[in-house]
């Protein structure tokens, strides 16, 4: 039996109950919102993303706040958060989904290693956050963060 492609079932889910999403995408750089653009029609249900690597493109970009990135820094649920509701605010849509970590193969400590990623969800009924660590390189990691954000947006619209 073939597997429906992610981006496929979270195209057919969000057409189903009418629902738009927004992306925040920081270490993936933008491969979430390619995933969704492969999909043919996904411009009836994805109005856009913003990638922001920056700190200040997070700030000017999606409204978080800069006393959250000091406090907690880029790599964090409550920064991960913030960019999901900035998607969600800034584009109009019912779902805001975010993406922030360390893709590597540098920028690791030991409170925050390589691999280390979270994965956001703003929506009207509420917020979700996932934190994972993958064990792969550069690639890999972006590619597992991508797979886990569209995974997280799936569970949230067949919930």
């Amino acid at each position: 039996m073939n597997q429906e492609a992610l981006e496929v079932a979270v195209g057919r889910l969000l057409t189903a109950k009418n629902m738009t999403v927004a992306l925040a995408e920081s270490c993936t750089g933008g491969l979430v919102g390619h995933r969704l653009t492969e999909v043919p029609g996904s411009s009836n249900y994805f109005l856009g993303g913003i990638v922001c690597y920056a700190n200040s493109a997070k700030e000017r970009l999606l409204g978080v706040s800069q006393d959250t990135l000091l406090a907690h820094g880029a790599v964090s649920a409550e920064t991960a958060l913030e960019m999901a509701r900035g998607a969600r605010r800034e584009l109009g849509t019912d779902i805001g989904l975010s993406v922030t970590g360390i893709a590597g193969p540098t920028g690791g400590t030991p409170d925050k290693p390589v691999g280390l990623v979270y994965i956001a969800l703003a929506t009207p009924k509420g917020e979700r956050c996932e934190r994972h660590v993958w064990d792969s390189d550069r690639s890999g990691n972006k590619a597992l963060s991508a797979e886990a954000a569209l995974e997280l947006l799936r569970r949230y619209l067949e919930g």
